[in-house]
């Protein structure tokens, strides 16, 4: 696999799903999705009533962290689609939730997400979901 901007911008990405946590908390009625939002990631934060702090302004990828009411969320934008779901693709294996637009990201926790997702539009996709490893209770004690 070739190194690419965005795949380094990944990093950014990781550290707030620290904050969002790896588990889900298992689904629940959906409100209706509006149209799913287009434009900069000024626009969209905007849309969401957040002020971005820029993490990572290059041509293939524009990545802020932003707090609203909400909570707190990466919001990324990409210059192709390609782009995107190679990104998406990647940081899946730490787990979060996405919200996916066009050409656009949203990672949080899901109650996050779902708000976010009441004004942009987009589609829900879930990353890995690591609590299956903690709850084997990490290594086992075979005795002597």
């Amino acid at each position: 696999m070739r190194l690419t901007r965005p795949m380094l911008a990944l990093g950014g990405a990781v550290a707030v799903l620290a904050l969002a946590g790896c588990g889900s908390d298992g689904g629940g009625d959906q409100a209706a999705v509006p149209q799913t939002a287009t434009g900069s990631l000024e626009h969209l934060a905007a849309e969401v009533r957040c002020e971005p702090n820029m993490q990572t302004d290059a041509d293939e990828i524009r990545q802020a962290i932003c707090k609203n009411t909400d909570g707190k969320f990466v919001l990324a934008t990409f210059a192709t689609d390609r782009g995107q779901r190679e990104w998406i693709n990647g940081a899946k294996d730490y787990g979060g939730h996405y919200l996916v637009g066009r050409k656009w990201v949203a990672v949080g926790d899901t109650p996050v997400v779902r708000a976010l997702q009441s004004t942009l539009g987009g589609d829900i996709e879930e990353g890995t979901d690591h609590s299956v490893h903690e709850k084997s209770g990490g290594a086992t004690h075979t005795g002597h």
